[in-house]
């Protein structure tokens, strides 16, 4: 009895025993988790009433920063009244006219613009010199985090290998069981559709099969990015206290996500806490220069800003974490009333979704010293403007819940701020031109026009020149002062000094960008004159994706967007001449930076040339010196995954050649009520004619235009008749043998 018991516990030889279950593909599984839902209701801008707002869970945090208002603000005021003042004395001479008036309201307005933003860099400035360390990485977290990246017809290498490379950093830090990773995919493109999803599956494998990161693509793109955003967290937004919303373009170091998320965890009252993203991995001069100054002066005026927003801040829309709840409950956008571009959908979205979750009772606020949070830029001044057209659209659409009720004034500020800060180039503009107009006439014209006072002799247009000289001073220390105090605490910051090459090159550094600034600025004081009047005149931005890599714009399109630049600059200077060779001297910083626009657009744009100021040591910054591991690391995966050459590859072709990808392509495809007898679509009709005369795949890649390519994506039927083509060398041979079979009968 015992022998046999023995032998139903002795082990089985190897070669006897059962064949090990196959291994589970992780690509097989459901590309989303199973949906965890929060209503998501729309907010009214001109319905809300004080007692609405939530109680403070923890009073002692909200700290109002009034010494940093004042200085901000008194210290502003304070500088506009005084230049104001001067100016008045500088137009005085003689008696006041009404085109002086004019220049002295417009001055008044710019004045008070960089007033402003000089006293809230001072404040910065204080802030950084007794700064503390970032709080230290905490143990252990209690909440789970959705890191969700929106993405909109990106290269897939790029972002599925941004977001590994920060998915991996956080697991370094071994809090990773407190993460869920999420592709939003809201592209258009058919092809980088089924590359997004190769790319998934693909990720998936190397991760194994616990790695919870998941892919989602809408079928409609509807009201963008906050749209899908707001798609994620009402569907499985509930499953997760906190997200930290990502940009296609954005890096973050493990350690910052899980700092951000203990902060979240230990403030019970916030409900968005917003990094300092600085810009790296740019190559294009125009890009240098970008990457310099947000490394150098940035942290100064984002210092600034969170020392006097506080708790009452802003949100950029990107590299921040946010309370799920919080942001379903109260972030709901409504459409504007009317049609684009001040009506329908919110663009500048994360302004308001900031501006609603403070008027509910929450905080907003930003860590600028966290470090860890990168962003890339617009690689040329022609995809900047591109860009700046759709920030313009959603600035200027502010105006029309500037007085809606509940919110804080701050939140208020922060839409003036946005708003003025694209409508100071236009009333630059006019300011230069109402100053020709006065020249012009002292030139020209005798006056003949009396103020109204009862006097024998006519007002001429005189100025104090001396006044005028000092007060233009005044005006450019305001207006370079932020640079110069970025630049002083990189200096003595070691290893900011040691990482941008040292004090002698940081020097050369900050000469060269503010050179090329002063060039740039009356190119884009143009292109946003542009764009305000554009918008002013009806006319909708549209929403293309952005053009992230490095390379060449072509000449011709830079000529064309130029030659009113260039043609208003020579303009302007054949004026100049004829008027005053003074008026010239004064205005020929505005007078070059037009007149060679084309070319100054066209070399800044080059990848080469930044190369060769990166050697040469010129706008270099740390993280270039002494590149972050996450930087690395993505960069690595990115070059990795775009060998393989499957970002652009025609969908058709990729589907029709892996019967793998398309079997999940058709697994992940959402599930559809029966079509309607009698309900067809322009796109599906002439997609299913094509297919159906269509004799090999070839024809069908022909054939096909991209609306009816996302329509055979979407249709399992479609894709079946897809399959079923042969390719052109398979028919060929297939005929070739159906020949010689019958010779050979």
């Amino acid at each position: 009895m015992d022998g046999v018991a023995l032998s139903l516990v002795e082990p089985v030889p190897p070669d006897a025993a059962a064949p090990p279950p196959p291994p589970v593909d992780p690509a097989a599984a459901p590309p989303m988790p199973a949906e965890r839902r929060l209503d998501m209701p729309t907010q009214s801008f001109w319905r809300f009433k004080a007692k609405e707002r939530r109680r403070r869970a923890a009073p002692k945090l909200w700290r109002t920063p009034w010494i940093s208002r004042f200085v901000t603000f008194g210290g502003g005021l304070a500088l506009t009244a005084y230049g104001g003042h001067e100016m008045y004395r500088v137009i005085d001479v003689g008696g006041v006219t009404t085109l002086k008036w004019a220049l002295l309201a417009l001055f008044v307005l710019n004045f008070s613009w960089i007033a402003l933003s000089f006293a809230s860099a001072v404040v910065g400035f204080f802030a950084l010199l007794f700064s503390r360390r970032p709080p230290p990485l905490p143990e252990s977290l209690a909440a789970r985090t959705a890191v969700v990246m929106p993405i909109y017809n990106e290269a897939p290498s790029r972002v599925f290998g941004a977001l590994q490379a920060i998915l991996q950093d956080v697991e370094a830090t071994g809090l990773g069981a407190h993460f869920d990773w999420f592709l939003l995919s809201d592209t258009t493109n058919p092809d980088i559709w089924v590359a997004e999803e190769r790319a998934f599956a693909a990720m998936r494998r190397r991760l194994g099969p616990d790695a919870r990161v998941y892919y989602r693509r809408r079928e409609k793109n509807v009201s963008r990015k906050a749209g899908n955003i707001a798609d994620f967290v009402t569907r499985w937004g509930g499953a997760y206290e906190h997200m930290v919303v990502l940009d296609a373009d954005s890096l973050m170091a493990g350690e910052t996500i899980v700092r951000l998320a203990a902060a979240m965890e230990a403030d019970p009252d916030a409900g968005i806490i917003q990094t300092l993203p600085l810009i790296i991995n740019r190559n294009t001069l125009f890009a240098r220069v970008q990457q310099f100054a947000a490394r150098i002066y940035g942290p100064v005026i984002a210092a600034g800003l969170a020392q006097w927003m506080g708790r009452d801040g802003n949100y950029w829309g990107h590299n921040a974490i946010i309370r799920t709840q919080a942001f379903a409950h109260h972030c709901g956008l409504p459409d504007l009333k009317g049609r684009p571009p001040f009506g329908g959908h919110i663009l500048s979205h994360d302004f308001v979704e900031a501006a609603l979750i403070r008027r509910a009772g929450y905080s907003v606020y930003m860590m600028p010293t966290l470090g860890g949070s990168f962003e890339e830029s617009p690689p040329s001044l022609i995809d900047l403007s591109i860009r700046d057209r759709r920030w313009c659209q959603g600035n200027l659409q502010h105006s029309r819940i500037l007085g809606a009720r509940g919110f804080h004034w701050a939140t208020r500020q922060h839409f003036l701020t946005g708003i003025f800060g694209y409508l100071t180039s236009p009333l630059w503009l006019c300011q230069l031109l109402v100053g020709i107009a006065l020249v012009f006439q002292a030139s020209y014209f005798r006056p003949e026009y009396f103020t109204a006072k009862f006097t024998l002799f006519p007002v001429w247009p005189r100025f104090d020149a001396e006044r005028s000289l000092a007060l233009f001073a005044l005006t450019m220390a305001i207006l370079l002062a932020p640079k110069f105090l970025g630049l002083i605490l990189a200096m003595i910051d070691r290893e900011t000094r040691r990482g941008s090459g040292g004090v002698v090159m940081l020097l050369v550094s900050t000469l060269f960008e503010v050179l090329m600034s002063a060039l740039l600025a009356p190119i884009m004081m143009l292109i946003q004159t542009g764009h305000v009047f554009h918008i002013l005149f009806g006319f909708d931005t549209g929403w293309d994706p952005q053009r992230r890599d490095d390379g060449s714009v072509p000449f011709n399109a830079i000529v064309r967007r130029h030659q009113w630049h260039v043609a208003l600059g020579a303009l302007t200077l054949v004026a100049g001449l004829m008027i005053s060779p003074s008026l010239v001297a004064w205005m020929s910083p505005t007078i070059a930076g037009l007149i060679l626009a084309i070319g100054i657009s066209y070399i800044t744009g080059q990848r080469w040339l930044g190369l060769v100021f990166r050697r040469a040591g010129v706008l270099i910054t740390p993280e270039e010196t002494t590149t972050p591991k996450i930087a690395r690391k993505g960069r690595a995966l990115h070059r990795l995954l775009a060998r393989a050459g499957q970002d652009e590859e025609n969908c058709l072709v990729a589907i029709h050649g892996d019967p793998e990808l398309r079997a999940l392509h058709e697994a992940w495809l959402p599930a559809r009520p029966p079509r309607k007898r009698g309900v067809v679509s322009a796109d599906r009709a002439l997609a299913e004619a094509k297919l159906a005369d269509a004799e090999s795949l070839e024809d069908a890649v022909a054939w096909l235009d991209r609306g009816e390519r996302l329509v055979v994506l979407g249709d399992r039927a479609l894709l079946g008749m897809l399959a079923r083509l042969p390719r052109r060398a398979e028919k060929e041979e297939a005929a070739a043998q159906e020949d010689a079979t019958r010779l050979a009968s």
